[in-house]
């Protein structure tokens, strides 16, 4: 096992949960293979800073805790640990498809995952990580690569339609910024050139902007008819809570988050003719109650391909929900950076 360049790290445990490591000179990605192949931790190495939000609910394995209710929504946040999750096939709470009960946020984050290791050279390392769905017909492969001396992660995915008919769903990443990174100097850049609300009530009550608005990113008319600039990220104690979309990304979809303050920044980078649309999940310790009672800041922008975050039937009903005929395959591609400026 190379200690240097381009390397793995395999069967590790993370409170007896299989996980997997892979990193160079730059960058360490660490993977909860048993819960979703999340990642829990995104390092970049020359600052010592993870990009990754953990959230209140501390490290347990899933598979050894007993449920205190039969609510899929407190089941999925009970073992959110934060990170970056992968959605699929549903993204919000319950709903029914097609007889089948699909609970908070999908399948496949809260399956475990195989993998394959691919390549793995001092140079380059490639892992395909894989799984089926339980009570849904699907199949998704994800390569993610790193190169040495490189600080970008590259995802390729294809998702099958394993059903003898056409079958619909709503598909997403989840990648949530935490406070090792995340402060009031930081502002989001995007290729979006809209930012909107869906519904007619507020997510939370601590929300920015009125239901059911459309603004030209960035600016938008706030509920106290003020201007407000949501490409600057508010100071940790504002006490509010946003969840907003972003769509009409053009050509390229894009988005960055750069922090003035550590001189350091994230970007995703994604094929838009397949997730056209992004939310934005900003938390500035202004969700009260549970789960998080007022205790957590963190920014997630999110690359889907449907909207809202109200389940699958939801995503049927406005148009938005992807549409996969019997036995398609779907391929799609993203990136992220991790980049100083100067």
């Amino acid at each position: 096992m190379r200690n240097y360049g381009c390397r793995i790290t395999e069967d590790i445990k993370i409170h007896d949960m299989k996980s997997l490591v892979m990193e160079n000179e730059k960058l360490r990605i660490t993977f909860l293979l048993d819960k979703g192949a999340d990642i829990v931790e995104l390092l970049y190495k020359p600052k010592d800073i993870d990009f990754m939000w953990r959230s209140p609910v501390e490290f347990h394995n899933p598979a050894k805790c007993n449920s205190t209710t039969g609510s899929s929504l407190h089941n999925y946040l009970d073992h959110n640990f934060g990170g970056w999750q992968e959605i699929l096939p549903s993204g919000g709470p319950e709903c029914n498809y097609k007889g089948a009960v699909i609970g908070m946020h999908g399948e496949v984050s809260n399956l475990p995952w195989q993998y394959r290791i691919i390549n793995d050279t001092k140079e380059e390392i490639s892992v395909i990580f894989l799984v089926r769905t339980v009570r849904s017909p699907f199949y998704l492969e994800k390569t993610i690569t790193i190169k040495s001396n490189e600080s970008t992660i590259y995802f390729d995915e294809t998702l099958f339609n394993l059903a003898n008919e056409d079958m619909e769903l709503m598909w997403g990443h989840h990648p949530t910024i935490g406070e090792g990174f995340l402060d009031e100097s930081c502002y989001i850049d995007t290729s979006a050139k809209k930012v909107f609300t869906y519904g007619e009530e507020l997510d939370f009550d601590t929300q920015r902007l009125d239901v059911n608005s459309e603004h030209d990113w960035p600016v938008a008319k706030g509920r106290d008819g003020k201007s407000i600039d949501l490409s600057k990220v508010p100071d940790k104690n504002a006490g509010t809570a946003d969840m907003l979309f972003l769509k009409d990304f053009g050509d390229k979809a894009y988005y960055s988050i750069y922090s003035n303050n550590k001189n350091v920044g994230f970007r995703l980078e994604w094929d838009n003719n397949i997730f056209p649309y992004a939310w934005i999940w900003l938390v500035c310790k202004g969700s009260y109650g549970y789960p998080w009672y007022g205790n957590t800041y963190n920014l997630a922008i999110e690359p889907w391909t449907s909207y809202p975050g109200a389940g699958l039937t939801k995503a049927i009903d406005n148009g938005t929900a992807l549409k996969m005929k019997a036995g398609e395959k779907i391929n799609f591609k993203m990136r992220v950076d991790i980049y100083e400026k100067g």
